[in-house]
């Protein structure tokens, strides 16, 4: 026993370092500085992560074990110049896992002409303390950040009960180029060791222990009606009034399947599951012309008490319906949905539902679990209170991996007010505070 307690009391001395802040804004202005080249916007912007991992690796470059240092470091690809880093610090007296995941390579794309600063150039306020530039709260601050915290660990070599592992991913902005990221290291089997001790997802906002996500659904409908003459409407079907009628009928429907469940209370969700349009396409007729078709596309965000896939079928059966009936309201005497034709036959409006891209599934953290227990007390320990809560942001994989038996738990340490936005910026004193957690999730490992 006293072996034991001289050891804690070792491992807590090595484990009260902070933030080196020179190290640290030296790699973030390089980073940043990146940023341009990492926007993920395809066809239009594809970004090349490995322009950050290069700056990661350079800066952990002493203490890779390829040049006698302690940390056993990995550049996996499965896209040209699109890699993934995988860091890890493992101790002879590692028995447990402890892992700090999710923060990714790539930002949303920004526009110059709408910043006060460079969006892709490190700036900071006047007291120094708001660091200015796309991906400093998302997520590229913490890409800095875990490299500095990796840096220190091998610089002290402390002889810890757990390996500490950090994964950056590529690719999490946007998923339409397929088979890039973090859902190919856990194919590939890079993730499964990482079962046996809570794995932390570094890529929420406000330093406080995020419960829980949404599911994320993009989905499009496609209203069919017939072109015509817009001074002879009788003669033709208004895809666009189909659309949005469509579109307001399977929102209603929604809604009443889908109302809050009683746990979301309990977690905190800032927003109940919604079902919204977010995107028209523009149609290829004349202003003269009624519409034949409109393309409508949007996203359904759901709560984790519900299942994605049962969700997708229960709308495919609100557009079944809609079909069978067309008895949709309609706008003015010649608004229809289905017409005769001069010949006899009928035209009838065809509404089509797709989910092409991939499901983000939400989740649920688990709130008995001993990781967010250290989680709260960690932020407790260092903020001086804990306030979880929950959003229907959507993050990847992070469902699947609950689903395995990974005890996942969310935090992040930048701030949601900026997330995607214009003048986007971290604060460095939360980022101090941040090491300091970190430091003790790994006291508390014990």
């Amino acid at each position: 026993n006293n072996n034991n307690n001289n050891n804690i009391h070792l491992i807590h001395n090595k484990m009260d370092g902070e933030l080196n802040e020179a190290r640290f804004l030296d790699l973030m202005d390089k980073i940043i500085g990146e940023s341009k080249n990492v926007q993920n916007q395809p066809p239009k912007l594809i970004p090349e992560e490995d322009k950050v991992i290069g700056h990661v690796l350079e800066f952990l470059k002493p203490h890779n074990k390829e040049n006698g240092g302690v940390l056993d470091i990995k550049h996996v690809h499965f896209k040209e110049k699109r890699g993934n880093l995988i860091i890890e610090y493992k101790p002879a007296s590692a028995k447990g896992t402890i892992a700090f995941m999710g923060s990714h390579l790539d930002v949303v794309p920004a526009n110059p002409e709408e910043w006060t600063v460079d969006p892709f150039k490190l700036s900071r306020s006047e007291d120094g303390n708001k660091l200015y530039g796309r991906g400093t709260t998302d997520c590229l601050g913490h890409v800095a950040l875990l490299s500095e915290y990796m840096y220190q660990l091998a610089e002290k070599k402390p002889e810890l009960p757990v390996s500490i592992t950090v994964v950056f991913i590529a690719s999490e902005e946007n998923s339409s180029i397929a088979e890039v990221g973090v859902d190919m290291l856990k194919k590939a089997g890079y993730l499964e060791h990482l079962i046996n001790g809570p794995c932390f997802w570094i890529d929420c906002a406000d330093s406080q222990p995020c419960m829980g996500t949404a599911a994320a659904i993009q989905w499009k409908l496609q209203a069919d009606g017939k072109l015509f003459h817009s001074g002879l409407p009788h003669n033709g079907i208004n895809a666009l009034e189909f659309a949005m009628e469509a579109c307001a009928e399977l929102q209603k429907r929604f809604y009443k399947d889908f109302a809050p469940a009683p746990e979301e209370e309990r977690y905190k969700f800032a927003s109940p599951s919604t079902m919204k349009p977010t995107i028209t396409h523009p149609t290829s007729n004349a202003v003269n012309q009624v519409p034949p078709s409109v393309i409508i596309e949007g996203d359904i965000r759901l709560t984790p008490f519900f299942n994605a896939d049962e969700c997708v079928k229960k709308v495919q059966s609100y557009v079944d319906d809609i079909n069978e009936k067309l008895d949709l309201p309609t706008r003015g005497p010649c608004s229809k949905y289905e017409l005769t034709n001069e010949d006899g036959t009928k035209t009838r409006g065809k509404i089509t539902f797709s989910v092409d891209n991939e499901i983000f599934k939400g989740i649920a953290c688990k709130l008995d679990s001993p990781g967010f227990k250290n989680l709260s007390d960690a932020v407790k320990k260092v903020k001086g209170e804990v306030k979880p809560y929950s959003i229907t942001g959507s993050l990847p994989l992070v469902g699947d991996m609950q689903e395995m038996g990974f005890d996942i738990q969310l935090i992040g340490f930048g701030l949601s007010s900026v997330y995607h936005g214009v003048d986007e910026y971290c604060q460095l004193s939360d980022m101090k505070d941040a090491f300091l957690i970190f430091n003790e999730i790994i006291k508390n490992s014990n």
